[in-house]
């Protein structure tokens, strides 16, 4: 387990969106996808990737959006997480290509709610994975529990995501260079407890970020999802 620590100013409430999750790339849990879906085949095989944000990322519940500016998945040394499957697993003729990724990192967040400050955990072994066809998916997958956002100031709170139970999200892949993966207003299940001036009521947050994914073991080459 990798945990990871950012402090931030944001409302309890976006954190809500961590789905963020926010987050990442080319890794994870396979989600159940239909017999006759098109052939998968992600490169380069047994390369190591990463996934940076490009632009913000934001979390919206309710009325309250927290920004982030920084955002990030890398390889660990030691650990197989952020890793295309080595050939022949990196290809699945009737269906997508998973890996495992380590949590991403979120900091440099701001709110438009003052007096907040915010703390944020990941842990546990997140994933993705990516199914060809005539728009490129990627699906994340997150453990229970696996993002915590504490608050502390003018509301002490803590949102959870995935309470009760391992959450996924869908994104777009796009060959690039560099590849990219774009959350568009993805949902993410959430609970909230805490006082006065937390979202308790809140049950979702959404998510949205663009990501750069790139090759570590060959910066000169990229990682792309074709057939």
């Amino acid at each position: 387990m990798s945990v990871h620590r950012s402090r931030t100013r944001a409302l309890l409430a976006t954190g809500a969106g961590l789905a963020v999750t926010a987050a990442l790339t080319l890794a994870g849990t396979a989600n159940a996808r239909t017999a006759d879906a098109a052939s998968t085949t992600v490169g380069p095989a047994g390369h190591s990737f990463a996934a940076t944000l490009n632009g913000t990322a934001t979390f919206t519940a309710g009325s309250v959006t927290v920004t982030c500016n920084t955002s990030s998945t890398a390889p660990v040394s030691g650990s197989s997480n952020n890793q295309i499957p080595a050939a022949p697993g990196n290809s699945n003729s009737a269906g997508p290509v998973a890996s495992s990724l380590n949590p991403p990192v979120y900091s440099d967040c701001s709110t438009n709610v003052p007096g907040v400050d915010a703390s944020v955990t990941t842990s546990g072994t997140w994933g993705i994975s990516v199914q060809n066809g005539p728009s490129i998916t990627a699906t994340f997958t997150m453990p229970s529990g696996s993002f915590v956002l504490q608050t502390t100031g003018l509301a002490t709170c803590t949102v959870t995501a995935a309470p009760s139970g391992p959450a996924s999200f869908d994104s777009t892949f796009t060959n690039g260079t560099p590849s990219q993966i774009s959350v568009s207003n993805a949902t993410i299940p959430v609970s909230v407890t805490g006082g006065f001036g937390c979202p308790t009521a809140a049950t979702t947050s959404t998510f949205n970020a663009v990501y750069d994914v790139t090759d570590v073991t060959d910066p000169s080459q990229q990682i792309t999802v074709g057939s």
